[in-house]
């Protein structure tokens, strides 16, 4: 049971931490004070829902679905692009803590809106999340593989609440408008660049 936890952790937080749309929202959520929670909810319990999904064989059936990633592909290219547009217009006018708590802090709905299309209208979300974990997790056997979904789910709670509620620290560094730029400006680059990948 230990093992296959421990490996599910392990490859779950590998997955995850790398940076993201996601964790770029999560991020700048958290350094905003914005609706953290609700971010923080919705992505660890969609990452826990894909996983379940992937365990118990969807990834089968999406790999046998090439024109519905095809789909999800496209539409999440053109979600990305936009976001890398906002992204881009904020670092252009630069801004800094106490200015986009002010000006920019969403509602609980355009947060949740924004934190279930960049989850859910990812493509790396069902290759990484369905079709690896959930191969990973095969490899496991009929019991092991629910206690490597347990632990890699353990690692998505983990790791977002720590990037929500860890953000606050670096609220200092935030309160000046260049710091703002270098996100934003990362963000947007990030963002456009991820779009590009999916389409090319």
């Amino acid at each position: 049971m230990i093992l296959p936890a421990a490996a599910g952790l392990t490859a779950g937080l590998s997955l995850i931490i790398a940076i993201g749309a996601q964790n770029a929202f999560v991020l700048r959520q958290g350094l905003q004070r914005s609706h953290v929670a609700l971010v923080v909810a919705v992505c660890a319990l969609s990452d826990l829902l894909l996983i379940m999904l992937g365990v118990g064989g969807l990834g089968v059936a999406i790999e046998r679905a090439p024109l519905l990633l095809e789909v999800v592909r496209w539409a999440g290219a053109a979600f990305l692009l936009g976001y890398a547009v906002l992204a881009a217009v904020r670092a252009i006018r630069g801004e800094h803590l106490d200015v986009a708590g002010a000006q920019e802090k969403r509602t609980w709905k355009a947060a949740l809106g924004t934190c279930l299309a960049l989850t859910w209208l990812n493509p790396h979300v069902y290759l990484d999340t369905v079709l690896l974990l959930g191969s990973l997790a095969s490899s496991h056997g009929p019991d092991g593989r629910w206690w490597f979904a347990a632990g890699a789910g353990l690692g998505s709670i983990v790791w977002f609440s720590a990037l929500g509620v860890g953000a606050r620290f670096l609220a200092p560094v935030f309160r000046r408008r260049s710091a703002w730029r270098v996100l934003d400006g990362g963000i947007a680059v990030l963002m456009a660049a991820l779009a590009v990948f999916l389409v090319v």
